[in-house]
């Protein structure tokens, strides 16, 4: 794979790219991009000159904001960014914020100004972002001004990040980087980015709690949109986009922008993206497009009970975790609408396996995109026969590039992309998913590594020794469960349970806590002294 030309000053993510033999196979025929490429201009001014410019772009924080509105202040925010603060192409650049109409602003504003973006969620802790700092080589961090203790503390620390710049993610505009991109004109002469250059680098926590950086084009965003939101959700401009993802998740950015902006659409952003709020958006806004978990989708068809009304929604995306048949089974009776099931993954950007509007059954993952290939494989990449369950190998125009990452080698073998998903594929090529291949826990939608509760818990002076486990539950698909051996083993009690998960929560992003926790005299273990959490889930199971 030759890389086009790029146009970073700042080298690191294009020399950090896994060396050409590690590297998936790229299936880019009928994806074809001019070979200078930014996608923050084609999500904005470009939309401008296509005639959307008076079309709503974003709604967020009672307010609702046109294509040129976003274009000008977009532009705004980059000449800030360069002129202001230094900023040179192929810089990374971390935003930490809410869902809200700025986050978005500032990663297109950076992504125009020809930054490597990091998009980060607002819950992670002081020592979660200083991996992220270290990892991607962050100089400088945009932050909504409500977030910003955890990042300064960083910031003292940090031997890369020299900058902590504060923007207002209300509607009221008032903070440093608003003030200077205020006095900036509303035209830009954004960086000429190369389709090949890194645009943006998407965090995925990993089952060891090492974090991945996995490393995406200016043109793998567009694909996104132009594979699946066209091909399974058909967007047009009428459509008016809902979700609860973070922005940070790859999932959330293309539901919640990419999907949206790429085609004249709107999208509407939440803060506090809870049932209740995205039934009062929907209601509100007429929404169409709704990107969210199984879990929330429970709660939406108990609120239809009580007199919520959803028949805006012509379509409901599910994804974070396997839809269980019973909740597609209600949705498709009580709505009349479809709801479609699909996997992603960080590494592959977005969506790459997913059932169709007209094509979509109970406990089914759907098939490959068009411009996609997936089989199910032993361990040795022999394809197992139809109903068998193995391994799920994809490959697609986008696939995993790890920023400098051992890990590389075992996500892609022979060309394939191995997404650490056990699936079956059915006589008639459908794919059904069985379960992670890992110890990864899927809580509600969310990625939870085991091991960084465990160390989590360990900082605690009260617990000796402990392991994490996922645990199945019927609201949240899994919950994480901790075995723990206290210290002092008659300190077990309710009141050190709630101590220990309230500790959990303070030290790492809160949703991460266990929320059971099981007090044990001892861990199963081999002779060499490994913990066996697999004991513990057999007798979890039983």
């Amino acid at each position: 794979m030759k890389l086009g030309p790029t146009g970073h000053l700042d080298t690191f993510a294009r020399d950090h790219l896994p060396p050409p033999d590690q590297w998936p196979e790229l299936l880019l025929d009928g994806f074809d991009y001019p070979e200078w490429l930014n996608a923050g201009v084609e999500l904005t001014d470009r939309m401008v000159e296509r005639g959307f410019g008076d079309h709503t772009a974003l709604i967020g924080n009672g307010r609702r904001r046109t294509y040129k509105e976003l274009s000008d202040w977009t532009n705004r925010i980059a000449r800030a960014l360069t002129e202001d603060y230094g900023l040179k192409p192929g810089n990374r650049v971390l935003i930490r914020s809410a869902n809200n109409p700025a986050m978005v602003a500032c990663w297109l504003a950076a992504t125009k100004a020809g930054a490597v973006v990091v998009n980060t969620m607002p819950m992670l802790r002081a020592g979660e972002i200083a991996k992220v700092v270290d990892k991607a080589e962050v100089t400088m961090a945009l932050c909504d001004t409500r977030l910003m203790d955890e990042l300064v503390a960083v910031a003292k620390e940090s031997r890369f990040l020299e900058q902590v710049i504060g923007f207002d993610g209300t509607a009221n505009h008032d903070a440093e980087l608003d003030r200077a991109a205020l006095d900036k004109p509303v035209k830009f002469e954004a960086v000429k980015t190369g389709r090949d250059d890194v645009a943006l680098l998407g965090f995925t926590s990993g089952s060891t709690g090492v974090p991945k950086a996995t490393m995406h084009f200016h043109r793998d965003i567009l694909i996104i949109a132009d594979a699946y939101a066209k091909e399974v959700l058909n967007v047009t401009p009428d459509d008016v986009f809902v979700g609860s993802p973070p922005l940070a998740f790859t999932f959330g950015l293309g539901g919640l922008a990419v999907f949206p902006l790429r085609f004249g659409a709107a999208a509407t952003l939440l803060e506090q993206a809870t049932p209740p709020k995205m039934i009062e958006i929907i209601e509100t806004y007429k929404a169409t497009i709704c990107f969210t978990a199984p879990t929330a989708y429970r709660a939406m068809l108990s609120a239809m009970d009580e007199g919520a009304d959803l028949s805006s929604l012509r379509v409901a995306v599910s994804a974070g975790e396997t839809l269980p048949a019973p909740v597609y089974d209600q949705w498709v009776q009580k709505t009349g609408k479809p709801i479609v099931d699909g996997i992603g993954s960080t590494e592959m950007l977005h969506i790459f396996i997913s059932n169709r509007l007209d094509d979509s059954k109970p406990a089914c993952t759907g098939k490959p995109l068009t411009g996609y290939q997936a089989v199910v494989v032993d361990d040795d990449m022999r394809e197992v026969p139809r109903g068998t369950i193995g391994k799920l190998a994809v490959k697609g125009p986008i696939g995993c590039r790890y920023l400098a990452d051992d890990r590389q080698r075992d996500y892609v073998r022979d060309g394939w992309n191995l997404t650490g998903d056990s699936f079956v594929q059915d006589e008639e090529g459908y794919f059904h998913f069985a379960a992670r291949s890992d110890d990864m826990i899927v809580s509600a939608g969310y990625n939870i590594a085991g091991p960084e509760v465990e160390a989590a818990l360990l900082k605690h002076e009260a617990v000796a020794e402990c392991a994490v486990i996922g645990v199945p539950d019927t609201e949240r698909g899994h919950i994480v469960e901790a075995h723990v051996v206290l210290v002092d083993r008659r300190a077990a009690c309710d009141a050190m349970a709630k101590l220990l998960q309230e500790h959990v929560k303070k030290v790492i992003a809160p949703y991460k806590y266990p929320r059971s926790i099981v007090f044990t005299d001892a861990l199963p273990k081999t002779e060499s002294g490994k913990i066996q959490r697999f004991r513990l889930k057999q007798a979890s199971a039983a």
